[in-house]
């Protein structure tokens, strides 16, 4: 059974989901199948907070801002947490009515956006939200990403993105670990996208 919490003030019944993983572990395809099967289960709209589609939309808006921010992000870099959290929060402003699930794609990326998260979160009332760890070693994630050949995908660039995950990435799932506001799933990402799939479904909603 899928225990969504309950918001007492408006009796709105809504959870969040927060997906994290390597590049290359093949999260944004789970987050889609996940995101079809948690609508069906709950019969609520999805808000996806997907934080790197925001920037490049941002970008499309040109300005001195946007500028930079391409700049940032051509370069490997990340944009500083108040744009992080910027983004998120006026989505939300603008989406949120309490009546929907919430699903955050690539993000958080630093420790202090998943602090920052998790009181947004607390700010809705949002309790027992889930964090979903698709977990993939170092050596098989730069072999997908290489096998795909991508012009990004060089060696240097793959090795400065598997050092970003470990430095900055992975102190977020230690933060959510020892969080007693929600529960992280760790899933075996190293399996096809079926079986991947299965694995998340079964341990988040107890299938």
């Amino acid at each position: 059974m899928f225990n969504i919490f309950k918001k007492e003030k408006n009796n709105i019944e809504t959870s969040a989901f927060i997906f994290i993983g390597r590049s290359g572990c093949g999260k944004g395809t789970q987050v889609e199948l996940f995101k079809k099967n948690l609508e069906e289960k709950t019969d609520l709209k999805t808000l996806h907070i997907e934080t790197g589609v925001f920037f490049r939309e941002f970008i499309k808006r040109d300005g001195y801002t946007g500028t930079l921010t391409k700049e940032v992000l051509n370069t490997g870099g990340l944009m500083p947490e108040s744009f992080v959290i910027g983004l998120w929060v006026s989505y939300l402003m603008k989406n949120f009515t309490g009546k929907e699930n919430m699903i955050f794609d690539g993000a958080p990326r630093k420790l202090q956006e998943a602090i920052l998260l998790d009181g947004t979160l607390d700010f809705y009332s949002i309790r027992n939200y889930k964090v979903i760890y698709v977990n993939v070693s170092r050596e098989w994630a730069t072999k997908r990403l290489l096998a795909r050949g991508r012009k990004d995908d060089t060696e240097e660039g793959i090795n400065k993105r598997m050092n970003w995950f470990e430095n900055d990435v992975v102190p977020c799932v230690d933060f959510f670990k020892n969080n007693e506001a929600c529960k992280v799933f760790e899933i075996n990402g190293e399996q096809s996208i079926e079986e991947v799939h299965a694995e998340i479904m079964k341990k988040v909603f107890n299938e």
